[in-house]
This record gives C-alpha cells, sequence and structure tokens, in this order.
C-alpha cells in the first residue's frame, strides 16, 4: 500500500469527538473545510473558489493532544494520509467521504496564536518557549509507550532531556 502524505489548511467546523474502542484503543474525529481563495482581478477582491470538506481522524499519542487543545473554529494545518469512503446512504444514495488519517495536527499560526505545553517522559511539563527550571521533575519512569520519544535524548542516566527545540 502507499503512504503518500497530504497536507490541508482549515478550519475545524465540528467539535472533535473522543471514541473508545472495543479493542481499548482511542480516536478521535473531527470535520475539517479547507476554501480556496482567489484574487478577483477585475474586482480586486478575494472571493472564495470552492470548499474541500473531508472527516480528520486521529489515533494514538495524537488523540491526547488534540483533545486538549482543538475546538470547533479552529485554524489548522494537517498532514496524514487521504483516503476515499464510499457507502450508500440510508436512503439509497450513494455517497464517498474523504477522510485523512492525521499524523500531525497543529494551529495555523497565520490565523491565531498558541501557547505550546510540551509532554515529557519523567519530567515536569515545560510550558511557551521558557527552558525547563533545571531541579524540575523527576527521573521517575514516565508515561507507558512514550519512552522512545524522538524530541527527547538523554546525554546520561539522571540528567535532563537535551533538545534541540529548547
Amino acid at each position: 500500500m502507499y503512504e503518500t502524505l497530504a497536507t490541508v489548511v482549515g478550519t475545524v467546523v465540528t467539535d472533535p469527538v473522543k471514541r473508545d474502542l472495543p479493542s481499548g484503543e482511542q480516536m478521535l474525529s473531527f470535520r475539517l473545510a479547507s476554501t480556496a481563495r482567489r484574487l478577483d482581478r477585475d474586482s480586486g477582491e478575494w472571493v472564495d473558489n470552492g470548499v474541500l470538506f473531508l472527516t480528520v481522524s486521529c489515533w494514538r499519542r495524537l488523540v491526547a493532544g488534540v483533545d486538549a487543545s482543538i475546538r470547533r473554529g479552529d485554524p489548522v494545518i494537517v498532514q496524514g494520509q487521504l483516503r476515499s469512503n464510499e457507502y450508500r446512504s440510508r436512503d439509497g444514495v450513494d455517497r464517498r467521504d474523504l477522510e485523512m488519517r492525521a499524523h500531525t495536527v497543529g494551529p495555523d499560526l497565520t490565523r491565531c496564536t498558541a501557547q505550546v505545553m510540551r509532554r515529557r517522559t519523567g519530567y515536569a511539563t515545560v510550558s511557551g518557549n521558557d527552558a525547563a527550571d533545571p531541579g524540575a521533575g523527576s527521573a521517575g519512569g514516565g508515561v507507558a509507550g512514550e519512552k522512545d520519544d524522538p524530541m527527547t535524548e538523554t546525554s546520561a542516566p539522571g540528567d535532563r532531556p537535551v533538545n534541540a527545540d529548547v
């Protein structure tokens, strides 16, 4: 199977809904609208030029971040795999729905501002652009499944994580 990634910039048009699946996994989904705009040279005004609606589904670690951060009306950038689902509605009409299985969801900072709260394994949460307090946190076990966080390196046992972005 191919894994072509697409990026869609748009607005969240439904409240995100989190579901607990029988397998024990959680998933979260919301609808996204992306409006193409173009400049009408005759009037000098921006005009809407079609709207793309798609369902965004989030899995695993992405569920917690999106659930805590994203609401209806928020401008977002979503990256993931696009899939087309074909089905027959209750009234017998054949329909298609475009779905994106998201790998990344974040605020569109051209249309909003955001404060970043980083999740770290076994250390205190860091917010904004301030570095963590050297004495903060503990060297505890952390959250299951997050010990291999690609954003966190340890230089030696007991040292604070060293990140390129802080």
